[in-house]
């Protein structure tokens, strides 16, 4: 996780002050407000447009890492405005609004914010067609100094949360406003450029060089969105219900490759199962990229990006199984603040013990039961609260293993039929936006029918271990460590050794 603190409450008091100065003065056109008032990272997003689309169109050259191009944005105004935010840290050259020129600048309280003032105010509800032309070298860009972009010897990573696309295409940074994408991008022909959805077609429209287009058609969060280029082993297949299966494998990986693509090629038949737990998979492709290039692993639209650190000892179905879950939680259904990444985190840890119990190595019960019983009442897991974690604890292994444990106290309390028929119909309900984690309580009570404040503020919300275990009462014989634990902790405990998903 990379923390976008700087200037916090004067970014909320700044939110605050535009939000009453538009409200006393609505006839006129007003600023767009420089956050969506996310307390956590109060600059992330951007207030006064909804996002429809992106168009991404840019070229790669890996052996100066200069990245140009244009970002198009389809969007729809919220309130009359005089000028708007986009997140983004590369050097501008100009920018259209309506096909005008607008002026812009770099926010001097934030970097990493471009104000844009279109030539003339937008009226509310208005359509609008921002395009944003631009050059740089990603990899030398420092935003709240830090640099999401992830150069390599043979390309570059666009990978990372919660903030990676500021360092490659300007957008409204939060997962409150999704959209739909084209990402097009031309880079060397020995290199390749893999990203979300569909690979729509490779062209080639000058020697040496070939443009990789790629469409996600599902409402996509912006950190979501990755760019990978470099020297991959690209596969191309289908699963077996039709849809597009592209995997990708860094060379690089060396003697763990074959243990990674053992585990990655595995992933429409972990799909599948996990659809038989939370309902139909919730998009229109599946795969996943391995890198050398990263340390942590993330849950990308249709195809997740892992480190080749994962398959180090061997296969490692557990990371796959839990960046694949996020692809009903935390994808097609977003978080609505970045204080509710239980809904993420949680929710994922929790389809690897679905998935041990499917192999044949530990319940998720008996794996609840281990996990609660190997930490004493004093161990710090006790003391992080997976409901509203701090941005320093976002990713800390209290969100994961607690969180997974929450869900076990829940399911021991409403019983199999009522849990899973709730985490289907989060998904069903939500799919394509975001909520929150009082809307979550509230769908559990509704579906259960019995009174459950008082176990999720246990459980998600107060300091110390719970004084019944995720089983309730039940007898649960976990004194012998699960098949499966092991690799699940190990798994764990690498996703938050960078405070990383």
């Amino acid at each position: 996780m990379r923390l976008r603190t700087r200037a916090g409450l004067g970014a909320i008091a700044t939110g605050i002050a535009t939000t009453l100065l538009t409200a006393t003065a609505s006839a006129a056109p007003a600023a767009g407000a420089s956050g969506v008032g996310d307390p956590y990272y109060p600059y992330a997003g951007n207030g006064g447009y909804d996002v429809a689309h992106y168009d991404i169109r840019l070229t790669y050259q890996p052996a100066t890492d200069q990245l140009a191009g244009t970002t198009t944005i389809l969007a729809k105004t919220t309130q009359d405005l005089s000028s708007f935010d986009l997140d983004f840290g590369l050097h501008v050259n100009s920018v259209l609004v309506n096909n005008s020129p607008a002026t812009f600048h770099s926010d001097p309280n934030e970097n990493g914010e471009l104000v844009v003032v279109p030539a003339k105010p937008l009226a509310k509800n208005q359509t609008i067609t921002v395009v944003v032309n631009y050059a740089d070298t990603p990899s030398k860009v420092v935003i709240d100094g830090y640099t999401a972009w992830k150069k390599t010897p043979d390309g570059a990573l666009a990978v990372d949360e919660p903030q990676n696309s500021q360092w490659w295409y300007p957008a409204n940074d939060h997962p409150t406003d999704k959209a739909t994408f084209d990402v097009s991008v031309e880079v060397p022909d020995n290199v390749s450029a893999l990203s979300n959805g569909t690979l729509v077609r490779t062209t080639k429209q000058r020697a040496g060089w070939t443009r990789w287009n790629w469409r996600s058609t599902q409402p996509q969060a912006t950190y979501l969105t990755t760019l990978e280029v470099g020297a991959f082993q690209v596969n191309q297949s289908t699963t077996p219900d039709g849809k597009p299966f592209v995997t990708a494998y860094d060379p690089a990986t060396g003697d763990s490759l074959d243990a990674a693509k053992a585990s990655v090629e595995r992933t429409p038949e972990i799909d599948s199962f996990l659809s038989t737990q939370f309902g139909p998979y919730p998009f229109e492709a599946q795969g996943g990229v391995v890198s050398t290039g990263l340390n942590f692993a993330l849950e990308a639209q249709t195809r997740p990006v892992y480190s080749s650190k994962f398959f180090a000892s061997g296969s490692n179905t557990s990371v796959i199984a839990h960046e694949n879950a996020h692809q009903w939680f935390g994808d097609a259904v977003s978080l609505g603040r970045w204080s509710d990444i239980w809904l993420n985190e949680g929710f994922a840890s929790y389809a690897e013990y679905l998935w041990s119990e499917h192999e044949g190595e530990g319940t998720p019960a008996e794996l609840a039961q281990y996990v609660y019983d190997s930490h004493p009442a004093d161990d710090a897991l006790w003391q992080v609260l997976p409901g509203d974690p701090g941005v320093a604890n976002q990713f800390d292994d209290a969100v994961y293993d607690r969180g997974a444990l929450t869900l076990q106290a829940l399911r021991t309390t409403v019983g199999d039929d009522a849990f899973f028929t709730i985490l289907k119909t989060w998904v069903a309900q939500h799919k394509g936006g975001d909520a929150r984690i009082d809307d979550f309580i509230g769908l559990a009570e509704q579906v259960s029918g019995k009174p459950l404040h008082q176990l999720f503020n246990t459980w998600l919300f107060t300091k110390g271990k719970p004084a019944t275990g995720p089983n309730g009462t039940a007898t649960v014989t976990a004194q012998a460590q699960p098949k499966s634990f092991a690799k699940i902790h190990a798994t764990h405990r690498q996703l938050a050794a960078e405070q990383q998903y």
